[in-house]
């Protein structure tokens, strides 16, 4: 297993625009990296001011069932009301589409996935991962983004998340097991969510053919190795599709926690499947 030398970062895996092979370099290293100075600060501020009109129109039934219904709603029962995702958001908030756009972004995203990286059917999302009990909020304990679909051949793959708010323990942070994408990781029985892993699923993905030291739970113990990534307002996070993750729960529940969050494929974009937005199964 990897070590990581802390003393060689002020601050955890977090690189600048004007840096992009040193950024490439250590996501391939460690599975992740975070971008700092990237979004201009006006075009940050229309996010969050789009982000949230939306969440207010998913909440008073004005926007389209597209993008959020009750299944995204809180729990019915509860006296107060609120959203905590809003799908699609891109299409109702053109800054997302602006920042994703960004040239150096797309630069280190081709770097990592090849020219030709796309973005599925599904869309972006915006998040309001706030932990109070006005908050239908749940996480999913520790994972691998390929585990979502394990039998398609979509990978290399990146997940990307704007982050509105900073992170800290109070409000909720991102963990990962830095270098677990280079894990030959088994495909599980089940996914974390409980559904049937589908048939053709792979025994195992990752970049290496080496297995990982250690089962990967499925909830949210502590696992060794594992580290916290905090973000800064306006910071953008890329993790690798194969890398263990999971999130912290808040330990505030009057704080905030909003970000704007979705993937790139690098799978061939003439395999793409029409009905899910995904490459079909294929050699590649």
């Amino acid at each position: 297993m990897q070590t990581l030398d802390l003393g060689a970062f002020t601050d955890l895996g977090v690189h600048t625009p004007d840096e992009p092979a040193v950024a490439a370099e250590f996501y391939r290293r460690w599975g992740f990296v975070v971008l700092r100075d990237l979004l201009p600060a006006p075009l940050l501020e229309r996010i969050e001011a789009e982000c949230v009109a939306a969440q207010q129109e998913v909440l008073a039934g004005t926007a389209d069932p597209r993008y959020g219904s009750t299944k995204y709603l809180d729990d019915e029962g509860k006296v107060e009301k609120f959203v905590n995702y809003v799908e699609h958001v891109e299409e109702l908030a053109p800054g997302v589409e602006e920042a994703l756009a960004l040239p150096a972004l797309r630069a280190l995203v081709a770097d990592l996935l090849g020219e030709g990286f796309w973005r599925n059917r599904n869309g972006v999302v915006y998040q309001d991962a706030r932990p109070g009990r006005e908050s239908g909020y749940s996480r999913i304990g520790w994972h691998a983004d390929w585990q979502a679909v394990p039998h398609l051949d979509i990978w290399p793959g990146t997940a990307f998340t704007i982050h509105v708010d900073g992170t800290s323990p109070a409000n909720g942070f991102l963990r990962v097991v830095p270098g677990s994408h280079l894990w030959a990781t088994p495909s599980p029985f089940e996914n974390v969510n409980g559904a049937v892993v589908p048939e053709g699923a792979p025994g195992a993905r990752g970049y290496t053919d080496t297995p990982p030291p250690f089962p990967m739970p499925l909830g949210f113990e502590k696992v060794r190795g594992e580290l916290p990534v905090y973000a800064e307002r306006g910071d953008v996070i890329l993790h690798d599709a194969f890398l263990w993750h999971s999130a912290a729960r808040a330990t505030d529940d009057a704080t905030v926690r909003r970000h704007v969050r979705g993937g790139w494929q690098g799978g061939d974009p003439g395999l793409r499947d029409t009905e899910t937005g995904f490459v079909k199964n294929a050699a590649r």
